[in-house]
């Protein structure tokens, strides 16, 4: 029965996504420094007028930073669900293993040695400094006694993320482009590119579908590694492709807006709780729940500090410590169970 009851808010959560999704992002154009008249909305659509300030506002900058803020926030749910999946950590997000920080240690590298990268290139080398910071932290761990276990490796990842974080951040000092790359640090929605916003759909499309394909494989991987090679499941290709998702989601995230934490450990325990653990049905739940959740906390962001705007990480911070602390004093260094 409980099952049942899941099953049917997660096809409620699916059913409804597009009529969610357009109430936060209309929320989200409205309310600002600046806020919208209702009206504003259907003369942009019906009577756009490029010398009308309004106009330019909420097509060129209120709207792309709604749609990426739901993008991220969905890229970032998605890769912490899959990572907690097949690793079995509860602990385990983008921003905890390192996956961030290697992204946003290339893309600074990038601005240094390569002012000129074109958006393809810069998202390609975001992806590939995620999968660079994910091998470090793991392959570190691998060498530690009981190193794999939830806390310990949520340390080495912290650990690893600092030195990475530090080493760029010394490194753009050095090279004087401290100010250029601060917005992968500290992440903002208001500079959103619509050029990369265009390039991030596509490649979030990918993310997606390479998840889905191993979506029911992770829902066994979360049971276990060894019951699930009993069963038949070709582990190592899993693990594979699922990473390859995770460094593809990520990698777009913080090419598009920079480092934004916690996303990817808070949503997906929120989705588990509320629709069980069959990621068929997790993943994209988690992508609906986690678009609101950074579409709304963009939201907030604007009010905190007004009419200055806070950086979107500190709303998620505000939320994400306290949620993973109590994850940690519930669970202790136990192994994640699905």
């Amino acid at each position: 029965m409980q099952h049942q009851k899941k099953n049917r808010l997660a096809w409620l959560v699916l059913f409804t996504a597009p009529l969610t999704g357009a109430l936060v992002v209309l929320i989200s154009v409205l309310y600002g420094v600046k806020e919208m008249p209702l009206h504003t909305i259907w003369d942009v659509i019906f009577h756009y007028n490029a010398t009308n300030v309004n106009h330019t506002i909420l097509l060129s900058a209120r709207l792309p930073r709604a749609l990426a803020a739901l993008l991220v926030g969905a890229f970032l749910a998605i890769a912490g669900a899959i990572m907690q999946g097949i690793t079995r950590n509860y602990l385990a997000s983008p921003s905890i293993m390192g996956v961030n920080d290697g992204s946003a240690l290339v893309i600074t590298l990038c601005m240094v040695l390569a002012p000129g990268l074109s958006g393809h290139m810069m998202i390609i080398c975001s992806m590939a400094g995620s999968a660079v910071g994910a091998g470090i932290v793991f392959g570190f761990a691998s060498l530690l006694r009981n190193g794999l276990a939830p806390v310990q490796l949520a340390i080495i990842g912290t650990v690893i993320g600092t030195f990475l974080s530090g080493f760029a951040a010394a490194f753009a000092s050095y090279y004087q482009v401290s100010q250029n790359v601060s917005i992968w640090y500290n992440a903002r929605m208001d500079g959103v590119d619509v050029h990369m916003l265009k390039l991030a759909v596509p490649l979030g499309i990918i993310g997606l579908v390479l998840a889905m394909a191993v979506s029911k494989s992770v829902t066994v991987m979360a049971l276990g590694e060894e019951m699930a090679a009993g069963l038949g499941q070709k582990t190592f290709y899993i693990k594979l492709i699922s990473m390859l998702s995770v460094v593809c989601l990520t990698g777009t995230a913080v090419a598009l807006v920079g480092k934004i934490a916690f996303v990817g450990l808070v949503v997906p325990h929120i989705t588990r709780f509320l629709i069980g653990v069959d990621y068929r049905l997790l993943i994209p739940c988690s992508a609906v729940i986690g678009g609101v959740f950074l579409c709304l906390s963009d939201v907030v962001s604007r009010f905190i500090n007004a009419p200055f705007e806070t950086p979107i990480g500190v709303v998620t911070a505000f939320i994400g410590v306290p949620f993973f602390l109590y994850l940690i004093w519930q669970k202790g260094g136990k192994k994640y169970a699905a």
